[in-house]
């Protein structure tokens, strides 16, 4: 009996002492992946590329707000994370930032006095970043951004998710393999450019891949099955990029990147987050970064049927809605008087001003919030450069109940050819409450 107490004893003790560890033993940042010459020097202009590549206005800026000042909200599960500023302001900003502290930002997660930040930061993916892309963006910010005095509200989540030392272990879960970036020798050059674009600074995963029960992103790279298989962020759809019904895998590459560069193609439109990213990052990129990226997607996808041409055979949903007839269902009658006007009875839309609804990723998606926001909230294309004029859909929260557009909704993820889940009116009061985020 005394050996037993003795043993429990012992790991009590040990178990005290690992608990005191996890605490009080600082944090080992992640060094260089590599060793640049002493006086490298990044390009004219790399540095600005590779903040518009990695997106880091979108979420660091406020809307209508200063550049990079942060106090931007994020919803997420646990609550409201804030945004925080990233200009080289000294009090309120990154100005006191050595090279080592930024690094171990982007690749750990943690601030040079120790806090974890919580993985809204997407350092998952930004592990992957090459030292020289590391450095530019670290001589950009330092040296190309105006410092502004902007003390951002913090992050007050509800227990346990205030303690943040427990991202320490999440970190053991979430951070899986080396930093830096490993190309698929397999491959070709243009693919690993894709690769390396999607997985590091574009870090896609965070919103396109599932989360596990951790919360962690469940497919960081394309050697996952889950990866970019479909997500949420800030309660909306970011849809499948890989199954075969999915945008990418039906568009092609040279549509795919329209759809970056521009916002739209001939078949859909940017909505709700991607809207942003491609107003703050991908309309920025050259064409031939943007064709990799849609290669890339399109080759660790598998291949969906091309749309319908429109001399195909109308299908029964058009018949429906052709015959106007006065036994119409519900659904069919909402969408003839809300929507037809501009998707047409055939679910086709207008190329590159109104998306096809017919095989739409977001209307099909296994999530309807995104759909659902849309209906209520409306939507808007972004002007970008090589499409500079903004295209408006109104919003139906103030015209149709929550069981109108849940029977609207359930009617699009069904007409035509699309096959999805009903939409309850429970789903619609849960996204009219939360209010319009995007």
């Amino acid at each position: 009996m005394k050996t037993l107490l003795k043993v429990l004893a012992a790991l009590v003790l040990v178990g005290i002492a690992c608990l005191l560890a996890f605490i009080f033993v600082p944090v080992q940042r992640t060094e260089a992946t590599a060793e640049l010459a002493a006086n490298f020097k990044p390009a004219e202009g790399r540095g600005e590329y590779l903040m518009r590549a990695s997106d880091c206005m979108a979420c660091h800026t406020n809307e209508g707000g200063t550049p990079f000042a942060g106090g931007r909200a994020i919803q997420s599960p646990m609550g409201t994370i804030w945004t925080t500023n990233i200009t080289p302001d000294k009090e309120t900003g990154i100005g006191s930032y050595t090279l080592d502290d930024f690094r171990a930002v982007l690749y750990d997660g943690v601030t040079p006095n120790g806090t974890h930040l919580y993985p809204a930061m997407p350092y998952e993916n930004y592990r992957k970043l090459t030292e020289e892309d590391v450095v530019s963006l670290y001589d950009y910010f330092m040296h190309e951004v105006k410092p502004v005095s902007n003390k951002v509200e913090p992050t007050k989540l509800a227990f346990p998710f205030n303690i943040r030392f427990g991202l320490r272990a999440w970190n053991w879960v979430a951070l899986r393999g080396e930093a830096g970036f490993a190309p698929n020798t397999a491959e070709d050059a243009i693919f690993n450019r894709g690769k390396y674009l999607v997985e590091g600074p574009g870090h896609c995963a965070a919103c396109h891949s599932p989360r596990s029960v951790l919360m962690t992103q469940d497919g960081i790279d394309e050697t996952y099955k889950s990866f970019l298989s479909g997500g949420e962020i800030d309660n909306y759809t970011a849809p499948d990029l890989r199954g075969p019904s999915s945008g990418p895998q039906k568009w092609g590459v040279e549509e795919t990147a329209a759809y970056l560069a521009t916002a739209r193609n001939a078949h859909s439109t940017a909505t709700g987050e991607m809207m942003l990213v491609v107003r703050d990052s991908t309309q920025y990129l050259t064409q031939d970064d943007n064709r990799a990226i849609a290669s890339f997607l399109t080759k660790i996808g598998t291949p969906g049927q091309q749309a319908a041409k429109s001399a195909d055979a109308p299908t029964p949903t058009e018949e429906l809605l052709s015959s106007a007839g006065p036994d119409m269902p519900l659904g069919a009658r909402l969408y003839l008087d809300n929507c037809g006007g501009c998707h047409l009875v055939n679910g086709k839309g207008a190329p590159e001003i109104f998306p096809e609804l017919d095989g739409n990723s977001l209307v099909t998606a296994k999530s309807s919030k995104g759909l659902i926001s849309v209906i209520l909230h409306g939507a808007e294309l972004p002007s970008t450069e090589k499409r500079p004029m903004k295209v408006r859909m109104q919003g139906y929260e103030d015209r149709l109940s929550d069981e109108e557009i849940a029977t609207l909704a359930t009617f699009l993820r069904n007409a035509w050819t699309n096959k999805a889940s009903a939409v309850t009116t429970q789903d619609v009061e849960a996204i009219r409450k939360l209010g319009n985020a995007h």
